[in-house]
């Protein structure tokens, strides 16, 4: 192959994350439930907050009232003595009252104040502060509560879209990258062609916006076929990928609550767009937003967690 090993590591938190998602809100789930508990021990990593009696029953009301529930999806970049950066954050917000979820990306180099280090890139706060610290920066910006979370090493993209057969997506505009080729219109991924097509950025106009809508469009196919029928004998392969490549706080019961009460939630996604722009601060490049546009994106999820 040509193609840089280096250059092709960053986009594998896709694949974890996908398979978070199945494990989230995917239907085929169910059909192998008592196959998977030694997969979600080892997934299972709380965060010291979820020690806490007090959030316990918070979190304990939300599931016994079928509540809106927030998750924070993180895309981590690890490597060898680097804990790494959160490439990737997209929060999920699930209403099942409404049977509707809300997905929305945020830019890693979206301008923010990390607690306790200042202002910087928001995928910093990983490095500073892993998980922790990621989620308490999301939720003091955005003025949002985060639940729970899944975190995701690079590990496993390929694997995890042709463990579900490949991925049918709907592109709006003809490019190359990588070494594939992809023309306006709909198009079958296979896992290296999926990777080189949440890839490109360079030559799309809007950029790291436009990539992002390419990952969430792979993220709601990937959640779409995992909930097939087709892709239940594809289970046993999906499992052997998650292994340690998916760290979350949700435990089994967590997520069988998530299956029986949430699943209906992924029948109607929509996005909720950041909207900033680009600049230079002491000569580092940073995707700056208005005070209005956190307020926006606050009030956006308030209003779909408070629907009914």
């Amino acid at each position: 192959m040509k193609k840089n090993k280096k250059k092709r590591k960053w986009p594998l938190w896709l694949g974890g994350i996908i398979l978070a998602i199945l494990l989230i809100v995917g239907g085929a789930i169910i059909y192998v439930w008592n196959q998977i508990d030694n997969t979600i021990e080892t997934m299972h990593t709380p965060l010291s907050r979820d020690n806490d009696p007090e959030r316990q029953k918070e979190l304990e009301a939300i599931f016994k009232d079928t509540k809106a529930v927030n998750l924070l999806l993180l895309g981590v970049d690890e490597r060898s003595g680097d804990k790494g950066r959160s490439d990737t954050m997209i929060v999920l917000s699930l209403n099942p009252k409404t049977n509707a979820m809300k997905m929305v990306s945020i830019p890693r180099d979206t301008y923010v104040n990390i607690p306790g280090k200042g202002q910087d890139k928001i995928n910093h706060a990983y490095a500073f502060g892993d998980v922790e610290l990621s989620l308490q920066t999301v939720e003091e910006n955005f003025h949002i509560p985060i639940h729970y979370y899944a975190s995701v090493n690079m590990e496993g993209f390929k694997q995890g879209i042709d463990a579900l057969g490949g991925v049918t997506v709907s592109n709006d505009r003809a490019f190359s990258q990588g070494g594939s080729e992809f023309p306006q219109g709909e198009v079958q991924l296979n896992g290296e062609q999926a990777l080189d097509y949440i890839r490109m950025r360079k030559n799309d106009p809007r950029g790291d916006l436009g990539r992002n809508e390419r990952q969430r469009e792979v993220i709601m196919a990937a959640i779409n076929k995992g909930a097939s029928f087709s892709s239940i004998t594809k289970f046993g392969n999906i499992l052997s990928i998650l292994g340690d490549n998916v760290k979350t706080n949700l435990d089994m019961d967590d997520m069988q609550t998530l299956f029986s009460n949430y699943r209906n939630t992924r029948n109607n996604i929509s996005n909720v767009e950041i909207n900033g722009n680009g600049q230079k601060i002491g000569g580092i490049w940073y995707y700056v937003l208005p005070d209005s546009e956190f307020s926006r994106v606050q009030s956006e999820i308030e209003t779909h967690m408070n629907a009914k």
